[in-house]
């Protein structure tokens, strides 16, 4: 326009700025730059092991160039040798290619694009997957679906074609974009005006359903399938009615069928346990009766599988010392390999514990009867024997199979007022102090080690008889629950110790640590809070400790403690043994709840198999090595849906608590914030 004068006011980034005055040199600057730049040599090649690391520690795909970059290789021959030497590694099966060889990445690290199947769903609720087609002889990596853009979204058993980020620790997030195939197509859902809707909040399709019965009433909890393909008015097959969304128990229905988790045992595993008898003192198993073991549980506990003896060891080379028993119920001796009850058992994974009821993975007559260590009833137990020094530290152990008799049946807060001296046990005085003893010393080595100690308080549901929620309470963690916590904690160390000194086919309870990228993120929280502590991934649990040390007692002390739980790796089963990061541990496994973990009942096998029988042939290591890896990935998978069924049922008794408190005003704390609102 005429006669104005227009300005434009342009604000750069610093940086930006930076970088354009270093564009402004002199013609001797350059000359300088250049030739500088051509007195550079190429640098000695990087040797096979360098190359190797290197390679191991990538996150993505790279190519030759960005490789050369890395080691400052330059030249035509140094160039070329660096192709042989890629070469080799791929045909010694440690590096592979794509993208018609310009790509090269370390063997197990995923292709941006992958047909995965949809396994199960992790602690957080999120989809877990594999890749579809896994050829290699180590376990699968996890694959985390973080984002889904199908309709309707992905759900456990479907394959789909997934965007791929590596983010570290053989650990993926994905982004499913196409169904290739569809897995179970069984929709949970509520009958309302005609019409059933989905309970799972994903699937936001009304459908109305065919076949529907003359019985079925409004508000009935209902399954039906659905179709794969949308139309403009989506129809559903009815297949069954499961309950009433009035009905109280309703959370705990939706979340079972919603997570498919097995009710009913098979009649055949049914008729093995009712024909279980109980074991007999032979050259393979001791008498134990003699030995005053107690088990100690909560109130409510209906079955009892662990026992526990403490006295001060006799050895006058030990003085201060202590010898300790753990006897957990011998399950491998009725649940045989290949029985109906193993099949049974290795199905469910676990048991699963809702506020109302708990699915076992046992029938009755073992998880409450045989394999129960009830007072005065002979049971088969398997025995982790303990010897310690005055500081607590484990001299030596070893494993025997026994018949014990439970002396004392005892609850958490009985031994809990006989710790704090309120109200002694009458005739388990000794027994109370000794075990109190090993305690205090089991807790000065978990000092020692650093264990990661982060605070994120559990609730408890607390039901009335018509399962209606009454109250919902913080879960206290006393001494007494600390004590058999840490006498188990020694006694699964030793069953991992005792497998791996063996150099065998094991099962191992892992924990890596934090990937780079999680410890990023949790770097970013902690600077915006002010907090200037650096994380890496050679931090040890104890500098997490310092984190939630800092944050304690401040109004950010609950959210500190969660975004540090979400930074850790998750826990798993491998026959891969990386330690246990958060117990600050090298060797872990888990041996002392096989009655309600499939794995540990492995672990029980395995030692019984190595030590016991003494059967450690070739073909039986080829054996457990064939099945090892696909018993921890379903037993990890397993565990991921117990959690996510347990959580979706508290969730909903939450929910079903404030119902009535509309209105209302209560403190909060926001834990976070996203863009559709805040979690308090």
């Amino acid at each position: 326009m005429m006669g104005e004068l227009i300005i434009i006011l342009t604000i750069l980034n610093p940086n930006y700025v930076r970088s354009l005055h270093s564009l402004t040199l002199s013609r001797d600057d350059m000359k300088e730059k250049f030739m500088t730049h051509k007195k550079k040599e190429s640098k000695p090649l990087p040797s096979m092991e360098e190359l190797n690391t290197y390679m191991a520690q990538q996150t993505h795909k790279t190519n030759k160039r960005e490789i050369a970059r890395k080691f400052g290789i330059k030249g035509g021959e140094s160039r070329a040798e660096l192709k042989r030497m890629l070469r080799t590694m791929k045909d010694e099966g440690t590096v592979q290619t794509s993208n018609k060889g310009r790509s090269v990445f370390a063997k197990g690290v995923l292709p941006a694009q992958l047909i995965i199947e949809i396994t199960g769903l992790d602690s957080m609720g999120d989809l877990v997957a594999r890749p579809f087609k896994w050829m290699e002889s180590g376990p699968a990596p996890q694959i985390i679906v973080t984002k889904d853009k199908l309709s309707p979204p992905a759900g456990v058993g479907d394959v789909v074609q997934a965007r791929i980020k590596n983010v570290g620790n053989k650990m993926y997030e994905a982004e499913a974009t196409r169904r290739v195939a569809s897995g179970e197509n069984h929709m949970v859902g509520v009958y309302k005006g005609g019409m059933v809707s989905s309970v799972d909040r994903r699937l936001r399709d009304v459908f109305t359903v065919n076949n529907l019965p003359a019985d079925i009433k409004e508000n009935d909890i209902v399954i039906v399938d659905i179709p794969s393909i949308r139309s403009m008015h989506p129809e559903a097959e009815f297949v069954r009615k499961i309950g009433s969304e009035n009905d109280a128990f309703a959370p705990t229905l939706i979340a079972i069928y919603l997570n498919n988790i097995p009710v009913a045992f098979t009649e055949a595993s049914e008729k093995q346990a009712q024909k279980a008898i109980v074991p007999q003192v032979d050259k393979h198993r001791e008498d134990l009766r003699h030995i005053p073991f107690v088990t100690i549980d909560g109130a409510d506990a209906k079955d009892f599988d662990d026992a526990v003896f403490a006295e001060p060891d006799t050895d006058a080379g030990n003085a201060g010392g202590y010898h300790v028993m753990v006897g957990i119920a011998d399950v491998a001796h009725y649940v045989t390999p290949g029985s109906p009850l193993d099949i049974d058992a290795k199905i469910r994974g676990n048991s699963v514990y809702f506020p109302d009821r708990v699915i076992p993975m046992l029938p009755f007559e073992l998880s409450a009867g045989l394999c129960s260590l009830q007072p005065d009833q002979p049971r088969g137990t398997m025995v982790c024997e303990a010897w310690l020094d005055k500081t607590g530290k484990k001299i030596r152990h070893k494993f025997i199979r026994g018949l014990m008799k439970s002396k004392r049946r005892l609850t958490y807060d009985e031994v809990q007022a006989a710790l704090d001296g309120k109200q002694p046990i009458v005739g388990m005085e000794e027994e109370i102090k000794n075990l109190n003893a090993v305690y205090r010393l089991l807790l000065n080595q978990r000092a020692k080690r650093g264990v990661l100690e982060i605070d994120v308080p559990e609730r408890q549901v607390i039901l009335n008889e018509k399962g209606q929620v009454i109250d919902i309470k913080l879960r206290t963690q006393l001494d007494a629950h600390k004590l058999i916590e840490e006498m188990m904690i020694m006694a699964n160390v030793s069953a991992a110790e005792t497998l791996e000194d063996q150099g065998l086919p094991a099962m191992y309870r892992i924990h890596d640590r934090p990937s780079d990228a999680k410890v990023e993120t949790l770097n970013d929280f902690l600077d915006s809070l002010g907090m200037k502590i650096h994380m890496s991934a050679t931090s040890q649990p104890r500098d997490f400790n310092e984190i939630l040390t800092k944050s304690q007692g401040s109004p950010k002390d609950m959210a500190v403690n969660e975004f540090v739980l979400r930074s850790q790796s998750q826990a798993v089963y491998s026959p891969e043994n990386v330690g246990h990061f958060g117990l600050a541990l090298q060797h872990y496994a888990h041996f002392t709840s096989p009655i309600r973990r499939y794995p540990d009942l492995i672990v029980h096998r395995l030692i019984r198999t190595y030590l016991i029988e003494g059967d450690v042939s070739k073909n039986t290591q080829e054996k457990w090595e064939s099945m090892l890896t696909e018993i921890a990935d379903h037993s990890s998978q397993m565990e991921r849906r117990s959690v996510s069924a347990e959580r979706d049922t508290e969730d909903l008794k939450k929910a079903e608590y404030m119902a009535d408190k509309i209105g209302e005003e209560f403190h909060g704390i926001v834990s976070s914030v996203t863009n559709f609102g805040l979690f308090v």
